[in-house]
């Protein structure tokens, strides 16, 4: 106390230094620190609270900044603009003039002009335009999905059933063709999954993509992968031409996705032009040479001649006994370049899709033939955008000859 006077307690000095700051447009991890306060305190004060202590005791923390500028996207014209459009446009200007001095688009001049003018006199006035743009200007609300509870089950039993939000919306457009308000772009799926005051979807819906995170990230790193010795390779830059333009069926691409630790895997073969998969099972998780051939030569076997007409694999070295399976097979094996999975594109796709029945960092093994059968059968059957919505199986049998299907 200095002369009867109570002084102001240290933490009072302290929110009104750190209210100064946020004010100057400090951060408020950078207030914090430099106030002296702990983070989680400096965000009660600048947004406020209430908290009831063990007593009982109701305690209301008024935040420091009461009001907040709201940002307006520079794509819309400012007050300011709408002072000088009035003005021009009362000298007689023209629309085409006035966008130059404002380095705006014509169109965008006369729409404002259109829209904006004082309903009352029907001249253009800066403020009155200002006020009714404003007005219009989107308020914030919930999402479609979370208004519309049949649009929001159909959505998440598309989900459920591991299909991507694409494939949902083009479900949407043939489940409601005369409903345009229950269709929807993909994003705006995603959008309701990853926030659920849009979607008003189920929280563990994030975990049926097929990328299984509750979070979206911008970029994903691919898998670095060991490149095997292998001799007597045959390059695919030496691959008929009908391969890489997908014009003729019957040329495929392979791989392996491994387990845990590498110690398991599962074979992948994709045909380029139909897009059916084939998973092979190897027994005991074992993924060496002599496994990989015979599960090749087992499974590819049964398909007529005609649909083997090449193999693309990259250069691992469950690779090394190629010669022998072109031979078993009479159909050439070609490799990519080393670090190029993007030779493969279609293999790679679908290794990711398998992503989502069997995770990185599990036990391959664990899954028989039985189970590998389902998840193929299961992707063969899944609508395609790539194929103008038609499924890999119904592609891959529209190739193949009647008397050869029941073969």
């Amino acid at each position: 106390m200095v002369h009867g006077v109570p002084s102001r307690s240290p933490e009072t000095a302290k929110r009104e230094q750190f209210a100064r700051l946020i004010a100057q447009g400090v951060s408020n991890s950078e207030a914090c620190r430099i106030v002296g306060v702990n983070r989680r305190t400096g965000t009660r004060w600048r947004y406020g609270r209430s908290i009831t202590g063990s007593s009982g005791r109701r305690l209301d923390y008024p935040a420091v900044i009461t009001t907040r500028k709201q940002e307006i996207s520079a794509r819309y014209l400012s007050e300011d603009e709408r002072v000088l459009i009035a003005d021009r446009h009362r000298d007689g200007e023209t629309v085409r003039s006035i966008a130059a001095e404002l380095d705006r688009s014509p169109s965008t001049i006369s729409r404002e002009v259109r829209r904006n003018h004082d309903p009352a006199s029907g001249e253009y006035r800066p403020f009155t335009a200002q006020r009714l743009a404003a007005g219009r200007r989107a308020r914030p609300r919930k999402g479609r999905l979370a208004r519309d509870p049949v649009l929001r089950e159909f959505v998440q039993a598309g989900l459920k059933k591991r299909w991507s939000p694409e494939q949902i919306c083009h479900e949407l457009t043939c489940g409601f063709p005369d409903d345009p308000d229950r269709q929807l772009v993909h994003e705006t799926v995603y959008q309701a999954i990853y926030r659920s005051d849009l979607g008003g979807l189920s929280r563990d819906l994030p975990t049926m993509l097929r990328t299984g995170r509750r979070r979206r990230k911008p970029r994903r790193r691919p898998d670095a992968r060991r490149a095997g010795s292998l001799v007597d390779m045959t390059m695919i830059d030496q691959r008929p031409t009908e391969a890489a333009d997908r014009s003729v069926p019957g040329h495929w691409e392979g791989d392996l996705i491994t387990g845990a630790a590498n110690r398991s895997a599962i074979g992948t073969l994709v045909e380029r032009s139909s897009r059916l998969v084939i998973l092979l099972h190897l027994p005991a998780g074992r993924h060496t040479a002599d496994a990989v051939r015979n599960a090749l030569v087992e499974a590819m076997s049964r398909l007529p001649a005609h649909q083997r007409r090449s193999l693309t694999w990259d250069q691992g070295k469950e690779m090394a006994l190629h010669g022998e399976i072109a031979q078993a097979l009479g159909m050439p094996v070609f490799f990519c370049e080393k670090s190029s999975p993007w030779q493969r594109p279609s293999n790679e796709n679908t290794n990711g899709l398998l992503r989502q029945y069997f995770p990185k960092g599990t036990d391959l093994h664990a899954h028989d033939a039985d189970e590998l059968a389902t998840v193929a059968a299961e992707l063969n059957t899944r609508p395609r955008k790539t194929l103008d919505w038609d499924t890999p199986a119904e592609r891959f049998n529209a190739s193949t000859p009647q008397r050869l299907t029941s073969t």
